[in-house]
């Protein structure tokens, strides 16, 4: 039996599976495509709130400081939310051509931190702002009723808050981390095999 084994020899001649270059780099486009979707998305469907936000000031004229505190609050929110979200559009409309994989992984690795920044922070300045704005608009149309159904008006829009901020939004941001961190694992993958 030999007992002088070649270590580096074997360690050299085992198979290393590398990620196919062409399947990750459209795996990232389409990552920034439905992001991109995702982006304009919300943007119209939150300017389209605050324009509603500003009719219903002009149109109905509310009579309490508090609702037009309100409605104020409400549009501030969805503007602090919408400001550092659109700072994402420029990692998203780069070109979709193919740079060094190192370039890619940086553009990669920006994206995830600003929508760490979004999931966190950010997001919750706007469910506590929002809140506010809704329970303070709400408050003239709520003190017209009785206590009972005030009381139940109140309770039932916390609730849905409380499934928001509860249910909602970590299973949406489990959904975005664990597609992204995915494909920075299988380009950093890619980076260190061009290293050696």
């Amino acid at each position: 039996m030999e007992t002088n084994i070649d270590l580096k020899k074997i360690w050299n001649t085992q198979k290393i599976e590398t990620p196919n270059v062409e399947i990750l780099y459209n795996k990232a486009n389409k990552l920034k495509s439905r992001s991109f979707l995702k982006l304009v998305v919300v943007n119209i469907a939150l300017l389209l709130t605050i324009i509603f936000f500003g009719f219903i000031w002009y149109y109905y004229q509310p009579e309490l400081i508090t609702t037009k505190i309100g409605i104020v609050i409400t549009m501030l929110a969805m503007l602090i939310f919408l400001l550092p979200f659109n700072k994402q559009f420029s990692l998203l409309t780069k070109n979709k051509t193919e740079p060094n994989s190192k370039e890619y992984l940086q553009q990669l690795i920006k994206l995830k931190e600003m929508q760490v920044s979004q999931q966190t922070t950010i997001l919750s300045v706007y469910f506590i702002l929002l809140a506010l704005g809704i329970w303070l608009y709400m408050f003239e149309y709520v003190s017209k009723m009785t206590i009972t159904w005030g009381i139940m008006t109140y309770a039932i829009t916390t609730f849905w808050f409380a499934i928001n901020w509860f249910y909602l939004r970590p299973r949406a941001i489990t959904k975005q981390n664990a597609k992204h961190n995915t494909l920075l694992a299988e380009f950093e993958k890619l980076n260190n095999q061009m290293k050696d």
